[in-house]
């Protein structure tokens, strides 16, 4: 009777090992896709409401589920190429233009009718002259610019990925969540209320992190269009992604636009930027963050701040997603292992 319970120990000692490992090797082989499986979770999530619409006209599955991934590429990939050959061609004709403009002489005339832009130009350059300054960064930029070519297979790569694996978590989800069910050492009321937080963290992410930052750039770059400054879109483009960094925001963009305009003479229109910026850009995210997540995120902002820092830090843009999920999983599992135990 010992023995066959020494070797039933031993054989599930055995299998637990096997499991880990094989657990182990499959992180390792998907390590490289985690970015495109984190969006396409989150895009699953945020669609869903979507989904079930479609679901409730179209009746069969697989073209229920493509009809959605479809209708998900169209809204994601059409702004995004427009957005990045908009971007490409006003950031080649912004640099050609500003070379042109060191290269004629134009800006000495600009430092005699502005002796603020001198000074700062003196303080910033630590004495280079404009010349030697766009000799130095236009090859720079340049380079920089063919370094980023070298990620877009790779970025295409991941889009196709969570498009693909979109379609399956939105045609299987029940399925899915089934067999997660099972593997979970939960009762049923827990998975659920497992799913639910990490859902509900997901959809607070997406919405009151992206969305926002969004929102805040197309309005940043919509006063930039209006007070006439160039290369708008690229602006607000700047200000989105500066804007969903937690230590940054769009202040970095328009302030200093502000500054300028005003140091160029320009009071009204940087009166108009600074106004725009400190009153309606600022407030996006306090105003809009609470009605677009809710009651969802249910944490603190220092732990979602610091998991969104860190996620990034370890996932890159997917981090954005997994930082925050991953806290509220391990914030849920705490509480469950806390109602046993108490």
């Amino acid at each position: 009777m010992a023995a066959t319970v020494q070797r039933r120990r031993l054989t599930l000692g055995v299998l637990v090992t096997m499991t880990a490992l094989g657990v182990a090797l499959c992180v390792l082989m998907l390590g490289p896709f985690i970015p495109g499986l984190a969006w396409a979770l989150a895009l699953a999530v945020t669609a869903l409401p979507m989904h079930r619409r479609v679901q409730r006209a179209v009746k069969i599955p697989n073209l229920a589920a493509g009809i959605s991934v479809c209708l998900v590429a169209l809204m994601l990939l059409t702004p995004a190429v427009f957005l990045g050959w908009q971007i490409g061609t006003q950031a080649s004709e912004g640099l050609g233009n500003a070379k042109t403009y060191v290269e004629s002489g134009q800006w000495r005339q600009t430092l005699r009718k502005y002796p603020v832009l001198r000074s700062v130009l003196q303080f910033t350059n630590a004495g280079q002259t404009p010349e030697q300054a766009t000799r130095d960064i236009v090859p720079e930029v340049q380079r920089q610019a063919g370094e980023q070519l070298k990620f877009v297979p790779g970025i295409a790569i991941q889009v196709a990925l969570a498009l693909f694996t979109l379609f399956f978590l939105l045609r299987d989800r029940v399925a899915i969540l089934n067999v997660t069910r099972t593997l979970l050492p939960m009762t049923e009321d827990e998975a659920t209320y497992f799913f639910e937080r990490i859902a509900g963290m997901t959809h607070a992410t997406i919405y009151g992190t992206v969305v926002v930052a969004l929102i805040q750039g197309g309005l940043g770059g919509l006063i930039f269009y209006f007070v006439g400054i160039p290369n708008a879109l690229l602006w607000g483009v700047a200000m989105s992604c500066l804007a969903l960094i937690p230590t940054a925001g769009a202040f970095v963009i328009w302030i200093p636009a502000a500054i300028v305009l005003a140091a160029q003479g320009h009071w009204t229109k940087a009166a108009i930027v600074g106004a725009w910026g400190a009153v309606v850009v600022a407030s996006v995210d306090n105003i809009l963050f609470p009605t677009l997540v809710g009651k969802e995120m249910r944490l603190h902002t220092l732990p979602v701040f610091l998991a969104i820092l860190g996620g990034i830090s370890l996932f890159g843009a997917a981090g954005l997603v997994l930082g925050p999920v991953s806290l509220a999983a391990t914030v849920t599992l705490l509480e469950i292992v806390k109602r046993r135990t108490g």
